[in-house]
């Protein structure tokens, strides 16, 4: 049973949304999301992320997986080539862009109630966007789902409690890079045939926790 904390203003839990905030954070990123959400799904992936990030050219940055995990560049490729086609159609984007299409990455984002469930016993940290008792941000290992509570494992004091965080209230939640995550990521792309070439498992002895998503297919757009 998790210590469950009430929303602020002590309303009930809020509803769940198709394409939440974690997916798709602002206006334009929601309307992309709905363009090629059907195209992604249409070749057996799912969309993880979408961002249009500003710059001198922007770059529309797509993030993907296969349901069971293990995406490659050959599929980032073929998610390229078929979005750029319907957005060439739909045209939402008023400006030059760069098309990015990428993995989630070992030390992925949490985006759908799902991935709370399949990474529980690992470590994560959880942003939320209200604060709760003056904290924002939680750090712990996932303990599951519960209703539309996301739960987590906190240590405090040296005891461990186990709160539960409504879905619907997270900023932003990833994974952190530990050896444990890295050897199940492993693990799983072994499983799943994806072939993993010249790797030198020692270079992950010393763990990183900055952002390093990098892109599997970059593609300039007009």
């Amino acid at each position: 049973m998790s210590d469950d904390l009430p929303q602020p203003d002590g309303s009930p839990a809020p509803g769940l949304s198709a394409t939440n905030d974690l997916i798709a954070k602002t206006a334009i990123d929601r309307r992309l999301a709905e363009i090629i959400t059907p195209v992604i799904e249409d070749l057996g992936y799912e969309l993880v992320r979408v961002r249009l990030q500003g710059g001198k050219t922007a770059t529309l940055q797509i993030m993907a997986d296969r349901p069971e995990g293990g995406i490659n560049v050959d599929d980032c490729a073929q998610i390229s080539t078929a979005v750029s086609a319907t957005l060439d159609v739909e045209d939402p984007i008023a400006d030059n862009y760069y098309l990015e299409v990428s993995s989630p990455g070992i030390d992925r984002p949490l985006t759908r109630l799902k991935d709370f469930e399949a990474f529980e016993g690992y470590e994560a940290r959880l942003d939320i966007n209200q604060p709760i008792d003056g904290r924002k941000r939680f750090k712990g290992l996932l303990a599951g789902v519960e209703g539309d509570e996301v739960l987590i494992n906190i240590e405090d004091q040296g005891q461990t409690h186990t709160i539960g965080l409504y879905f619907d209230l997270l900023s932003d939640a990833k994974l952190v890079l530990t050896d444990e995550l890295i050897k199940e990521m492993l693990r799983q792309k072994k499983e799943a045939g994806v072939e993993i070439d010249n790797l030198d498992e020692t270079a992950f002895d010393e763990i990183e926790t900055d952002d390093t998503d990098g892109p599997d297919a970059v593609q300039p757009k007009e």
